[in-house]
């Protein structure tokens, strides 16, 4: 039995096959409509989620097996103080497979360490975000061909931003991968990044705090929003989250392949208006992320492709 607690649980071959596999799905839905027959996923998500809960059950759902689970931890017995073990111990017993979210980092090993199924790390806290990762990776192979040679811009909030720090660590063992990381100081990328992943593996990074003059060099431009919810103060968050706005005036600058990704949800950060441009690509980056949760979901559940 596997986790996907991070996203270097899983080697580059492994991501490889994942993608290769969500490929095949996106080709010819209808093969793998059966494959999960009578297999359930258990969907723990004790902070709010759209695309990622949704996402989970449509992938479960399109492979033929069924959803059970809680879209807040107000609607679980963690309203009522059960532990995070406790509640794996129990939804082992119902479901073969879990997806969990939790605002707390760390929250997703302790469930891997006490459950008897697969455990799925849907987001815990400001730290780790896989699926979206390998959401993210799928978005980038198919628009760009490759995952290595590319410098990916980076824009908003670093520093609590776990899709961000996520995709970093996953990129950063693909070749000649390099980092432009913008952001306001109090919003950059934090010190354990910057020093034991990017320093670490020798990757080319450089921070900045203007977008614009960043956009001319870049392959991929990943914005994020500015998170109300991981501030203490709501002054800091007022004063931050207006930092970056991409508009058409400042798309001029980009080059003209270069894709614009967001994990989503957006506030203000893209304007409405760069939806028209063929360059941007977040809405169909929210539907690879169904193909590649539905390749997990088989390969965590060691079902075979069929014939």
């Amino acid at each position: 039995m596997r986790h996907l607690l991070n996203p270097l649980d899983l080697t580059v071959e492994e991501i490889d096959d994942l993608l290769a596999l969500a490929g095949d799905i996106e080709k010819d839905p209808s093969r793998y409509a059966h494959v999960c027959d009578g297999k359930k996923l258990a969907t723990c998500f004790y902070e709010p989620s759209t695309r990622t809960r949704l996402s989970f059950e449509s992938a479960m759902l399109s492979l033929g097996g069924s959803v059970l689970g809680f879209a807040s931890a107000d609607s679980s017995s963690a309203a009522k103080g059960e532990s995070i073990a406790d509640t794996i111990r129990i939804i082992s017993c119902y479901a073969d497979i879990c997806a969990m979210r939790h605002p707390k980092e760390g929250s997703a090993l302790v469930a891997a360490l006490n459950s008897q199924i697969p455990v799925i790390n849907a987001g815990d806290g400001g730290h780790q975000h896989p699926t979206q990762t390998l959401t993210d990776l799928l978005t980038i192979h198919s628009l760009k061909g490759r995952l290595g040679n590319l410098t990916i811009g980076l824009c908003g909030d670093l520093k609590f931003g776990r899709t961000v720090h996520s995709l970093i660590n996953a990129l950063v063992r693909y070749p000649d991968v390099k980092f432009i990381l913008i952001s306001p100081p109090e919003l950059k990328v934090p010190e354990y990044i910057r020093q034991d992943v990017l320093q670490a593996n020798n990757v080319e990074f450089k921070e900045l705090g203007n977008l614009d003059e960043a956009l001319p060099e870049l392959d991929i431009l990943y914005m994020t929003r500015v998170q109300r919810e991981r501030f203490f103060n709501e002054e800091d968050y007022i004063r931050l989250k207006d930092c970056y706005i991409l508009t058409p005036k400042k798309m001029k600058l980009a080059k003209e392949d270069m894709f614009i990704l967001h994990p989503l949800p957006r506030v203000n950060e893209i304007s409405v208006e760069v939806d028209k441009d063929p360059r941007a690509a977040y809405f169909k980056q929210a539907q690879y992320g169904v193909y590649v949760r539905m390749a997990l979901i088989m390969r965590l559940l060691e079902v075979g492709t069929p014939c």
